[in-house]
C-alpha cells in the first residue's frame, strides 16, 4: 500500500480510541470515540448526519458526495464490552497490540479510515462511500437495528470490518438469533396441606424446557438454548409462576421458520393443566446466508489485490446480518486478525492491518476509478 502516512501513524490513532472507554452503556464514552471519528472524516470531507440518542451514544453516518454508480456502505459500531475500571488501556509489542476494542471493532473501524485516508490523497476526493458507525452492536442493536436496515437499502455494497479469520477469512454467513422469555402462570397452594389445589409453573416449565431443548438440530446448525430459568416461592409452596429465557440460532431461513412455529405451538400448550404461558421476544438478527453475489464480489477483490480471500461462516452475529436480510450485498470480517474478544485477552495482529487496508485500498480505488467494482 502506497502511503503518506507512517506505519505509526495509525498506531498512535488506534491507542487514541482505545484509551476511552466506550462501554455500550457508557453514552458519554461512546460520543468521546464518535467525535474523534467525526473529526478524521471530515477532514476528508465527509458530511456528518448525528442520529442522537438520550441513554446510548448517538449513532453516526458519514455521507459522502453522491453520483451515478455503484453506492458503498461501510459499517462498523463504536461500542465495546467493558464497562469503565474493569479492562481498559493499550499496550503493544512486536507482533501484536492489545485493549478493548483492538480487533472488536474499534481496530475493523480503524482499517476503513485509513483506506478512505488513501483514497482521498489518491483521488483528491470521496464519491459513492458512506460511513455508518452504530453505538449498540454489543447489546444486540436493539436501538439502531431499524436505522441500519432502512440506509441498507439505499446501497449496493456493504463492507462490515468485524475481525477477520485466523487466515484472514472474509464473513459470508452468519447464524440468525432470536432471544425469547416466557412467563407461566400456575397456581399457589400448600404443599403440605394443599397440594392437589395447586397448579405447577415449574413443572410446566420443566416440560416445556424439555420441549425446547429437542429442537436442536446441530447437523443443519440449529441450536436452542434455555439459558435461564426460575420460578416458585419456597420449598413448601406450589410454584405459581415460573420464567424461561431462551436464545435460538439457525443457519437458514427454513429453520428459522421451524423453530418459531415450534416455540408457539410449546408455548400454546400445557402439559400441566391449568397453567398459562405468555411469549415476548423476537428474532435481533436475521440469518446472513452465503449467495453466488458474495462469490462474485470475493473472485473480484482476490483479482484486484493479488491475494487469496478464504471464507467462513460464523455462529456468531454482527450487523451485517441486518445489511444482508434487506438485500444489499454484504462481505464481513474485514478488519484485522484477533482473538479474545470479549475478554481481557482481546489483541489483534499489526501486520494484519496492513493487509486489510491494502486490500480495501485496492477494492475502494477501482471503485472510484470505474464506478463500480469489477
Amino acid at each position: 500500500m502506497e502511503s503518506n502516512r507512517e506505519r505509526e501513524d495509525w498506531i498512535g490513532d488506534l491507542k487514541e480510541l482505545i484509551e476511552i472507554n466506550s462501554y455500550t452503556r457508557n453514552k458519554a464514552g461512546v460520543d468521546a470515540v464518535g467525535r474523534v471519528f467525526r473529526s478524521w472524516l471530515e477532514e476528508l470531507g465527509y458530511e456528518t448526519e448525528v442520529h442522537a440518542r438520550e441513554l446510548i451514544g448517538d449513532h453516526l453516518l458519514f455521507r459522502s458526495p453522491v453520483k451515478a454508480g455503484q453506492r458503498i456502505l461501510l459499517l462498523g459500531h463504536l461500542d465495546t464490552v467493558f464497562p469503565p475500571g474493569t479492562f481498559e488501556g493499550f499496550r503493544e509489542d512486536e507482533e501484536w497490540v492489545y485493549g478493548p476494542g483492538v480487533c472488536d471493532m474499534k481496530g475493523g473501524n480503524l482499517v476503513a479510515v485509513e483506506a478512505l485516508r488513501e483514497i482521498r490523497r489518491r483521488f483528491g476526493a470521496i464519491e459513492n462511500i458512506d460511513f455508518l458507525l452504530v453505538s449498540d452492536e454489543e447489546t444486540g442493536s436493539d436501538d439502531s437495528r431499524r436505522l441500519t436496515s432502512e440506509l441498507a437499502k439505499e446501497y449496493d455494497l456493504c463492507f462490515v470490518f468485524e475481525a477477520a479469520g485466523p487466515d484472514m477469512n472474509v464473513v459470508v454467513g452468519r447464524k440468525g438469533i432470536g432471544t425469547f422469555e416466557i412467563e407461566i402462570e400456575g397456581r399457589a397452594a400448600h404443599a403440605g396441606t394443599s397440594y392437589a389445589e395447586g397448579i405447577d409453573a415449574n413443572l410446566e416449565a420443566a416440560r416445556k424446557l424439555e420441549r425446547l431443548v429437542a429442537l436442536t438440530d446441530l447437523e443443519k446448525g440449529t441450536t436452542v438454548n434455555v439459558g435461564k430459568i426460575e420460578g416458585g416461592i419456597g420449598a413448601n409452596t406450589v410454584s405459581p409462576r415460573s420464567r424461561i429465557l431462551l436464545e435460538m440460532r439457525f443457519a437458514n431461513l427454513n429453520e428459522k421458520d421451524r423453530l418459531l412455529r415450534a416455540l408457539e405451538e410449546i408455548v400454546q400448550a400445557d402439559y400441566v393443566k391449568g397453567t398459562k404461558a405468555r411469549l415476548s421476544g423476537s428474532i435481533q438478527r436475521d440469518v446472513m446466508e452465503p449467495d453466488r453475489r458474495q462469490e462474485e464480489l470475493i473472485r473480484t477483490m482476490e483479482r484486484l489485490s493479488g491475494h487469496a480471500l478464504p471464507t467462513e461462516r460464523r455462529g456468531g452475529v454482527s450487523d451485517a446480518n441486518i445489511v444482508a436480510a434487506a438485500g444489499t450485498v454484504t462481505l464481513d470480517g474485514l478488519g484485522p486478525y484477533g482473538d479474545g474478544d470479549h475478554t481481557e485477552k482481546e489483541r489483534a495482529l499489526k501486520k494484519s492491518f496492513e493487509e486489510r487496508i491494502g486490500l480495501m485500498v485496492a477494492v475502494l480505488s477501482r471503485h472510484q476509478e470505474k464506478g463500480r467494482i469489477e
